[in-house]
Parts: C-alpha cells; sequence; structure tokens
C-alpha cells in the first residue's frame, strides 16, 4: 500500500471527510482491520482565505509548496490537495515535489466522461465558479461547462463560506442549492459537478432524482485509492 498525503484544513470540515472516506476505502478493499496509511498536513484556513480574498495566490501557492514538500519528506508517495478552489495553485504544489499530485479535476473529468456526459453544471466557491483554473481543466476534457447566473454564484458562495466551512448543515440551504442545481439543468447540464469539497455535506448522488451528481470528494478518494492500492 502506497502512502497517501493529505494537504487539507480548507476546510477542516472536508478533509475529514476524506480522511473517513479513504479508510472505509482501504477497509473494504483489504478487509480485516485495515486503514489507509496517511500523513496530514492541515493549514490554518483562515490564513488561507485571507490570502483568497486579497489575490494573494502567489503567497498561498508558497505555503501550500512548503506544506506538500513536508509531507513527501514524511514519507508521502502521492499528493492529495483536498480543495477545489486551491486547485489554483496546483502546479505551484506540483512542481514542489518530485511525487506526483493527483488533480482533483481530472478525476471528476473522467468520472463525468466515463458517464458519457458532455455538458455539466458546476456549483463551488466564486473563485472557482468564475475563474478558468477549474473550468479550464474540465474544458480541457471536452467538456462544456455552465456556471449559475451572479445571483445564484453569490448564494453558494456564501452557503459554502459561511454555513458549511463552519460546521452547520441547514435544510433550507439544501433546498436553496438544490434549486440553483435545477436551473442549471433546465440550461442544459446534464450531471451537476459538487466543486467544492464541502457542499457534499448538504447534497448526496439521488438526490435530483435521475441527474447525477458528481461528488468530487469521493471522486478524488476513489482516484487515491486506486493509486494507493495499485488497482
Amino acid at each position: 500500500m502506497r502512502k497517501i498525503g493529505l494537504l487539507g484544513g480548507m476546510s477542516w470540515e472536508s478533509t475529514a471527510e476524506y480522511y473517513r472516506l479513504l479508510n472505509e476505502g482501504v477497509r473494504d478493499a483489504l478487509g480485516g482491520l485495515h486503514s489507509a496509511q496517511i500523513v496530514l498536513a492541515s493549514v490554518d484556513f483562515a490564513e488561507v482565505e485571507g490570502m483568497q480574498v486579497e489575490g494573494r495566490w502567489e503567497d498561498a501557492g508558497a505555503l501550500l509548496a512548503a506544506e506538500a514538500r513536508g509531507l513527501e519528506s514524511a514519507g508521502a508517495e502521492v499528493v492529495l490537495l483536498c480543495t477545489n478552489t486551491m486547485h489554483k495553485v496546483a502546479d505551484d504544489v506540483a512542481s514542489a515535489v518530485s511525487i506526483p499530485l493527483l488533480h482533483l479535476a481530472d478525476a471528476t473529468a473522467d468520472a463525468v466522461t466515463t458517464a458519457g456526459l458532455s455538458t455539466v453544471g458546476l456549483l463551488g466557491t466564486a473563485f472557482t465558479m468564475e475563474q478558468d483554473f477549474y473550468r479550464g481543466r474540465l474544458d480541457s476534457h471536452g467538456l462544456k461547462v455552465l456556471i449559475p447566473d451572479a445571483a445564484d454564484r453569490a448564494l453558494v458562495h456564501g452557503i459554502i463560506y459561511d454555513e458549511l466551512c463552519m460546521g452547520r448543515v441547514e435544510d433550507a440551504s439544501r433546498d436553496a442549492l438544490l434549486a440553483v442545481a435545477r436551473r442549471l439543468v433546465v440550461r442544459g447540464a446534464q450531471g451537476i459537478v459538487l466543486g467544492c469539497t464541502e457542499l457534499e455535506l448538504l447534497a448526496t448522488p439521488g438526490s435530483l432524482g435521475e441527474i447525477p451528481l458528481f461528488p468530487t470528494t469521493r471522486l478524488h478518494v476513489e482516484a487515491a485509492l486506486r493509486f494507493a492500492l495499485e488497482l
């Protein structure tokens, strides 16, 4: 079994999901008392969020690159950046280490294309929905990506930062999020990418009936398990 390096804390709520899902995956694959070999670097999200708001992406990249080097020094054989938004600096992280970084958007795109879909709606933070670092990566796999209108983007961003990252899971917000997703379906989305790791605390596959949801945390974990267990 290869050792997995998790670069998390953005927020710790979703990083806890990574840890749980990886260990459940290894247990299910190997049985008995088996669990995942993991090293975890968890940063202070308040510091990172300040860099996001101030547009200090170079500083954020340097911070996460240093943490990734620490993971490699601790024996990690692969790095997972446990956040969609901070994949904006994925190249900085990948270039700082000699071990592979499993890109979250690639794992997501593989699942979408395997499902035979070509057009998806993307929900996430404003950074993820509005900037090209994530949408462009999906585009590179031949996918058409739809995003909500400005009011809906602000709504989803607020749910993530003001509630989910604070450990609050509200039924009213689940309803609002699914309403945003349905509006994307009306515009032509064949499926919805939950492009923020915290969104899986609100919505799960089946929440939109026959319209598939793509839970990026779980897809990322599945890719990591394939790598770690050489499946």
